[in-house]
């Protein structure tokens, strides 16, 4: 007897050739049939009748590090039709970390991802230091898989210690030890490491892996070729030609150590017009070379939220309102309503009677309804005002309580994205769910892939898309046994409306830790999601209890 039978579905094996009309059958935990008409019984049946049955998708970017630990289904990862997730980007894991190094890895998350306390504090039991133990904690109790990065940074901190870690570049004893950590790592079961050439920790000051010298990289590079794994990196992405040169760096450690490498975020903006045909062309190059340098593309624009009482990237390239912002909030207040300091940041934000950088900020939430929707820059022209100091005083008006809305930064044309999409050279990724999660929702990114770029500007068929976030990233990452319906595969499937699928609306949720708010993105358009063989989240009865998720590589 089959386990799951999905019956009269449109079958998109994620191969990226033609669709077919068939029945899948699953049974302990692999798919056991795959087209064609199934006969005999099944303990469930799922009639797909006028929808796509296709490989569950699979999420290469995400910082689910800490909310997994309290929440074991990553929502609302599974309802968007996400089966497997890539933690541990950007330098930043929670393995392998001495306990006494926690608190600084801790800030960093928080500065760089923007994750609150109730992220954190008390909302898990840091119960493990090595990757073993971190994979260990993990299994049996996540209900996606996980495939794992780890984190540059720890690593550094493990072997250096916290504070030389952020000082000085390794000796050659520190990087041999380096090289073996990482060899733990991935005997654990870590698909790769990541690093950062950008990050910077709470007090505005360079993440362990910008210290790092090239001897060092390439060094860890060698052991990630001995296990055939991924460099995941974060490269100069707001300067092209730094971008070009971490491009050549990252095909020559391809190349000399038999590695895939991927580096995120690759934007398409209006201030950088040339960027993505200038790196589109030299990761052509290298790729013609033998290289392998993927620039990983989120296929939405970015819509940030934030208020004055969380320090949000939105303010990184001001220094004066970042560290205003992140001091205590009796302080805070003081500071915002002190004259001096009031100009000083308004003087920051408006160089030279400049009042552009705050003019497009839109009124999210507040307790006057009469603002919500509205532009800073009319409110602040109505107030006889700039929008900076209309920033400020509608926030102490509310007790920090205003919430603004920067919407649309980067990729604003998607008549633009839709080709970059769909370029061959390109990885759909960079999604970052679970992090920034108290200033925009991070995911909808399989959704929008659909609704935006397949239905409405058919930049992509419809199994072109599918192959782009499950067969192909599963090949780019190595993750074995995913990405594909084939008879004998693990069973990860999703089942969805390809008519409507799409990113749904955003809204506020108070189920972290402590009834921390984040926002997150509600799916469209999916109807049934399957872990290993086990129904984890339906459209009809919602999040289920099974605990199908796997560690990839474990």
């Amino acid at each position: 007897m089959l386990d799951i039978l999905i019956r009269n579905g449109r079958i998109v094996d994620g191969t990226g050739l033609p669709a077919f009309h068939g029945d899948i059958g699953i049974q302990g935990g692999r798919l056991a049939r795959v087209g064609g008409q199934l006969t005999g019984p099944a303990r469930h049946e799922i009639d797909a009748c006028g929808q796509v049955v296709a490989p569950g998708f699979i999420d290469p970017h995400t910082h689910f590090d800490a909310q997994l630990m309290w929440d074991a289904q990553a929502r609302p990862a599974l309802e968007h039709g996400v089966t497997t997730v890539v933690n541990g980007n950007c330098s930043l894991s929670l393995a392998p970390l001495r306990a006494e190094h926690r608190p600084k890895l801790v800030s960093m998350f928080q500065q760089i991802e923007e994750m609150p306390d109730a992220a954190f504090d008390g909302a898990f039991a840091w119960e493990w230091e090595s990757f073993a133990d971190y994979v260990a904690a993990l299994r049996g109790r996540v209900a996606l898989n996980v495939a794992p990065l780890a984190g540059h940074s720890p690593l550094r901190m493990w072997v250096m210690g916290g504070a030389e870690a952020q000082k000085r570049a390794a000796t050659p004893d520190e990087i041999r030890a380096m090289q073996d950590l990482l060899r733990d790592c991935l005997e654990a079961g870590a698909v790769g490491l990541s690093t950062s050439y950008v990050d910077m920790d709470e007090n505005l000051f360079p993440v362990p892996s910008r210290f790092a010298h090239f001897e060092e990289i390439d060094a860890l590079a060698a052991v990630l070729g001995e296990y055939g794994r991924m460099l995941q990196v974060v490269p100069e992405f707001y300067n092209t030609d730094i971008t070009l040169a971490r491009v050549d760096q990252l095909a020559e450690l391809s190349l000399r150590h038999g590695i895939p490498t991927t580096f995120s975020p690759l934007f398409d903006s209006a201030v950088m017009p040339e960027n993505v045909s200038r790196v589109l062309d030299r990761v052509g190059e290298q790729f013609q070379r033998g290289a392998r340098v993927w620039p990983q593309v989120q296929t939405r624009p970015i819509d940030i939220s934030f208020n004055l009482e969380v320090a949000s990237l939105f303010f990184i390239a001001l220094p004066a309102w970042y560290l205003t912002l992140r001091m205590p909030r009796d302080r805070k207040l003081a500071a915002l309503g002190d004259p001096g300091t009031r100009q000083g940041l308004i003087d920051a934000a408006e160089p030279g009677g400049d009042t552009q950088r705050f003019a497009h900020l839109r009124v999210r939430d507040s307790r006057d309804a009469s603002l919500i929707g509205r532009n800073l820059g009319e409110i602040a022209k109505e107030r006889s005002t700039t929008p900076a100091a209309a920033l400020i005083d509608l926030s102490l008006d509310e007790d920090l309580g205003v919430h603004f809305l920067s919407a649309n930064m980067g990729h604003e044309d998607p008549s633009r994205i839709g080709p970059l999409i769909a370029n061959d050279l390109v990885h759909v990724g960079a999604s970052d769910a679970g992090a920034h999660i108290q200033s925009f929702a991070t995911y909808g990114d399989t959704g929008y892939l659909f609704s935006e770029f397949v239905r409405k500007g058919h930049h992509l068929s419809l199994e072109h898309a599918v192959r782009k976030i499950t067969g192909e990233t599963a090949q780019i990452w190595g993750i074995p046994d995913r990405g594909l319906l084939r008879s004998g595969m693990a069973a990860d499937v999703v089942v969805f409306d390809p008519e409507t699928i799409a990113r749904g609306d955003e809204r506020p949720a108070h189920d972290m830790p402590e009834n921390g708010m984040r926002y997150v993105r509600e799916a469209r358009g999916v109807d049934t999601v399957i872990v290993n063989g086990e129904l984890t989240w339906s459209a009809k009865g919602g999040y289920t209890d099974a605990r199908p998720g796997v560690v990839a590589n474990a």
